[in-house]
Order: C-alpha cells, then sequence, then structure tokens
C-alpha cells in the first residue's frame, strides 16, 4: 500500500481519540478552559452519563466574536506564543487541541460574549464543520454544549460503559477541581439531579465537608507548609488522621501547581510517610497540592496531560513526604514500632528459627478433594466455581487466645483457629447459598442511616442498585451528596454498615481483583458480619463456629484466600520441649 497523507477528516478523528476517551474527557476539556478564562462559576448538566449531552456554562471573558471560527482551528489557543513559553505554563491548557477535537466527534454549540461586547455569538458545527453562525443575547462568559458524543465514530461508542459509570467519572473529575479550586462555585447536574455544589468560599476544609461529609471533614489535619523550601517546593492541603483510611488510593488526590495529575511516585511518598500508622491495605484520605516552579515542572508528556515529569523526581518526593509525616507527628502521635520487620509466621530464640505451619489436610495424609492441592486451597477460589467438599478432623475446644484465636486439640497436636477467619468462611458459604436462592433475609431500619457519599459513590450506588437488592439492601438517593439507607442484610445488625457499604463501593471502583461486583459484596458482607478479633466468645460459642466450619466444603481458608487455622503437630510439640 503506497504511503498518503490522511484525509483531514480522518486525521481529526485519530487527533481526537487521543484526548477524548470519554464523556468525562470532555467535561475536563471544558472546565479547564472555563479555569483558565477566570470564572468564578462553571456549572456541568449532563444527560444520559454524558453520552447523549454534556453542557459547561461560565461566567468567564468569554471569545471575541471575529475570533470564534478560529478556536476550532486545530492547535490554535490563546495561551502560548513562543516555544519558549513551554517552560512556564501557568494555566490549565496550552495545546489547542481540545475544542477540534471534541467538535470532530460530536454535535456541539457554543454561544459566547465577552464583557465588552454588545451581544454574542453562538456557533454550530458537526463533525467538525460549522453549520450555522448567529449573534445571540446572552451575558459574558461561554456555554459549550456537546451531544451525541462519538455518534461518526460507533466503536469508540461501545467501548463506553453505562450511564451511572460515565457519570460516576465526570462526578471524580469535578470533586477533584473544586478541591484544587474552593474558591469556585462548581455544579453538576446530571439527568435533572444535582449530585455536587460548591459554595466558593475559598475554604478547602469547605469543599471536603461537602465532598465527604462532617464524619470525614473533622477528621482532615491542615498540612502547614506554605513557606516554600531551600528547594523552592511548597506543599499545602490536607491529611486524614489514620482513624480514617479507605480500601483503595483513589481518595490520594494530587495537584501541581492546582493541576490535578496521577502519579505513583508521589503516592509512593505518602504512604511511606504514613507508614506504621495504617492497617495493612488500607489507605489514607490525601488532599495536597504541590506547587513548584513552572521551569522545574513538564506538564508537556502526556496527551490527556494527567501525567507530569519533575526535573528533580527525589526533590518532590522528599517534600510531599516530610509535610505529610511532620503534620502527622504534629497533630497526631505518632506510635513506635518496637519490633519491626518481625514476622507472625516465624520466630527467633536462641539462634534458632521456629516456624508454625499452616494446616492442610495434606499433612495428616487425607486425601485432597479433585482439583484442589496444597498450592491451590490458599487463593480466593472462583465463587462461580462448584468448590469441593474438604474435611477436618475431629477437634476438642481447650480456649481462648487474645481474644482472636480459638485453641483447639484434635489428631497429631494442637490447632489454632482464627475466630474471624473461620467465621467469615462459614458467612459466605451461607450468604452464597441465600443469593442463588434469592433469599438474602433483610432487616428494615427504624431510623434510616443517612450517609454521605462522593458524587462518584453516588452514580456507583444507582448503577448497582439491583446487586445491592438481591442482598437485602435498600439505599435511595436523598439529596445530592446523601443517600437514605432503609433496609441492610440481616446479617448485618449490630455490625459497622457504613464500613461495609464503603468497601462494597471500592470494590466497584477498582473493579474486584478478576471478581464480578456481586462476587465482592459476597466476600464484604461475608467479613463485616463474622466475629471480629478481639471478641471473647464463650466455650459454648467456640464449639458452634467448629461445628458449622466443619460442614463448609472449603473450611481452610476464608474467601479471601488466607488461612483459617494452623497446626503444631505433636512432633513439634515434642521438640520444642525437648522430648523427642
Amino acid at each position: 500500500m503506497p504511503i498518503r497523507v490522511l484525509p483531514p477528516d480522518i486525521a481529526a478523528k485519530i487527533a481526537a481519540g487521543e484526548v477524548i476517551e470519554r464523556p468525562a474527557s470532555v467535561v475536563k476539556e471544558l472546565v479547564e478552559n472555563a479555569i483558565d478564562a477566570g470564572a468564578s462559576q462553571i456549572g456541568v448538566d449532563i444527560v444520559q452519563g454524558g453520552k447523549r449531552l454534556m453542557r459547561v456554562s461560565d461566567d468567564g471573558v468569554g471569545i471575541a466574536a471575529d475570533e470564534v471560527e478560529v478556536a476550532f482551528e486545530r492547535h490554535a489557543t490563546s495561551k502560548l506564543s513562543s516555544a519558549e513559553e513551554l517552560y512556564h505554563i501557568r494555566t490549565l491548557g496550552f495545546r489547542g487541541e481540545a475544542l477540534a477535537s471534541i467538535a470532530a466527534v460530536s454535535h456541539l454549540t457554543l454561544s459566547t460574549c465577552t464583557r465588552k461586547a454588545l451581544a454574542g455569538v453562538t456557533l454550530r458545527l458537526e463533525g467538525g464543520q460549522i453549520v450555522q453562525r448567529s449573534a445571540q443575547a446572552r451575558p459574558p462568559g461561554t456555554t459549550v454544549q456537546v451531544e451525541n458524543l462519538f455518534y461518526n465514530t460507533p466503536a469508540r461508542l461501545r467501548f463506553l460503559s453505562s450511564d451511572p459509570t460515565e457519570a460516576g467519572h465526570i462526578g471524580r473529575l469535578i470533586s477533584s477541581y473544586a478541591l484544587a479550586y474552593p474558591e469556585l462555585r462548581l455544579r453538576l447536574q446530571h439527568n435533572d439531579r444535582q449530585m455536587l455544589r460548591t459554595n466558593g468560599t475559598g475554604s478547602l476544609q469547605d469543599v471536603v465537608l461537602a465532598l465527604y461529609g462532617l464524619d470525614v471533614a473533622q477528621e482532615m489535619l491542615p498540612v502547614d507548609a506554605p513557606a516554600r523550601e531551600p528547594n523552592g517546593i511548597a506543599v499545602d492541603g490536607l491529611v486524614a488522621a489514620p482513624s480514617v483510611h479507605r480500601s483503595n488510593r483513589n481518595d490520594i488526590v494530587l495537584f501541581v501547581n492546582r493541576r490535578w495529575i496521577q502519579d505513583q511516585t508521589l503516592s509512593f511518598a505518602i504512604r511511606e510517610a504514613y507508614r506504621t500508622l495504617l492497617p495493612q491495605g488500607r489507605f489514607p484520605i490525601v488532599i495536597l497540592n504541590i506547587r513548584i516552579d513552572p521551569e522545574q515542572v513538564d506538564v508537556n508528556i502526556h496527551p490527556t496531560k494527567r501525567e507530569v515529569r519533575f526535573r528533580d523526581p527525589r526533590l518532590a518526593f522528599a517534600a510531599v513526604q516530610r509535610a505529610v509525616r511532620a503534620t502527622l507527628q504534629a497533630q497526631y502521635p505518632v506510635p513506635v514500632s518496637l519490633v519491626p520487620g518481625t514476622s507472625t509466621a516465624a520466630w527467633r530464640r536462641d539462634g534458632a528459627s521456629r516456624v508454625v505451619s499452616v494446616y492442610t489436610p495434606a499433612q495428616h495424609e487425607m486425601p485432597l478433594s479433585p482439583g484442589v492441592t496444597p498450592q491451590t486451597q490458599h487463593q480466593p477460589a472462583s465463587p462461580d466455581a462448584t468448590a469441593p467438599t474438604e474435611r477436618l478432623p475431629m477437634l476438642r475446644v481447650v480456649g481462648q487466645i487474645a481474644q482472636t484465636y480459638i485453641v483447639a486439640e484434635g489428631p497429631g497436636g494442637m490447632y489454632l483457629i482464627d475466630q474471624h477467619a473461620a467465621h467469615e468462611r462459614i458467612r459466605y458459604e451461607a450468604l452464597r447459598a441465600q443469593r442463588a436462592a434469592l433469599n438474602v433475609p433483610g432487616q428494615e431500619l427504624l431510623e434510616p442511616i443517612v450517609l454521605d457519599v462522593t458524587p462518584q459513590q453516588a452514580a456507583l450506588l444507582e448503577e448497582h442498585a439491583a446487586e445491592l437488592a438481591n442482598y437485602a439492601f435498600d439505599i435511595a438517593p436523598f439529596g445530592p451528596s446523601t443517600v437514605l439507607i432503609k433496609r441492610i442484610p440481616a446479617s448485618l445488625a449490630g455490625y459497622d454498615l457504613v464500613a461495609a457499604l464503603l468497601e462494597l463501593l471500592d470494590a466497584a471502583v477498582e473493579g474486584g481483583d478478576g471478581f464480578s461486583w456481586e462476587d465482592q459484596a459476597l466476600f464484604t458482607v461475608a467479613c463485616h458480619s463474622a466475629v471480629r478479633a478481639g471478641q471473647t466468645l464463650s466455650i459454648l460459642e467456640m464449639r458452634d463456629l467448629i461445628r458449622q466450619l466443619e460442614a463448609t466444603a472449603l473450611p481452610h481458608t476464608c474467601p479471601h484466600g488466607r488461612p483459617t487455622m494452623v497446626h503444631l503437630s505433636a512432633t513439634q510439640l515434642e521438640r520444642e520441649f525437648g522430648r523427642h
């Protein structure tokens, strides 16, 4: 095939694909343009997750009537005039690609008026081509309405997610800009229902209150490092007390000169600052803005501008870690780790290593069920697979250690059963059977629980309403940033319902590590309805728990793959006491 220049319409669609991935990409570019235009209030309206319509309105400086058509030419921008200015970028946009890219794959209407003009201009484009231009009386500012996104690229349209999911991505985007610009009044509305509104007071704490609710806002600690360090970097924002944490890193929100970015190195610096303060696998809520000389950071390395490159990444890493750690030390006492590097599986005495083995049937020469091996039985089993039945030896309960482990005697020695992991396995298999029969018992709440949610969480609750109903949840919207929990699974009564629900939402965001969201709901409800470590059990309760564990199909691991018990053989005990 000979080499030839692509037609302009094909080239425009290819270029649009680099900048516009989904509706949230469109909203991002338009909101950034509004911020650069000096807007003090920005309204965002979307329909069907943005796939049908997106409208962004602002009260910024507007576009001059004689420059409206030029704005839709590729690489047309008012923010750069020379290559040298690329190294001093202080605006969010600068490439001049956004409007052209959006117009190439949508039906777009732009209405704008400058503050000194007597009348504004309305321009209509379809597939990047101007089809109508007219004068319009309107207040100063700009409104861009984008309809039928990807109408002329159906392959891209098919790859979009459900309406609530796409709305959730837009909600996360607007939430991030609300955190970066607390002086802006931002509003987001989806299908005529308000998802988010900020009052533009300039207080970051007020924005956190609007997005996360009072409980979280009260636990946020100000990062008091406004003065620049000798390296020219300053860090400010809010970090959560270690008592508030999440199951994923989505609430680590980072800005560089108020540009929302993703940076794994800086996220690691924050996690290092929280070292020893958070449970394993948990992440803090952190909102930080890194202020740095634009010459020290390159923002022109990624089509969506979500990644940046620091001239000296080590300085940025150190500044972030130092600012967060200093805040935690000053405002929240940091516990001292007395035994760093110790392992829960082995300990050392008189120079000799002592290892406790994890119990498996193979250690007792009991036949494994087909398909189950010592290597596979500690991995989470597929919830849809037919679970093989394993056998436990006859166990006699002796007592409880640390209100966490059940001590039992059985064939060949002593068994230590993790009461939470064991009960989690029991609850998981019971819930799985109930779900299959569509018969999960529920409990109506005498007083509904009011839960503050972020726009993305609200969208996820809407998307997964049917699955939640299968687990006996009844959750209804109650205002733009709250929901009412009216009914819950009976097994969760008396447990931390809010933590369970937030974990379910986290699973929806993360994709469930290969499992469906409904299967993750099984894991979560089972975990939060199981007895906890630190809970005192009577002898009768411990006997009943072991009896129920014996009746499960896979008693040797919890649903997450952790062992439910360890075994110290009679031979090991004799060796420890010098009897062998």
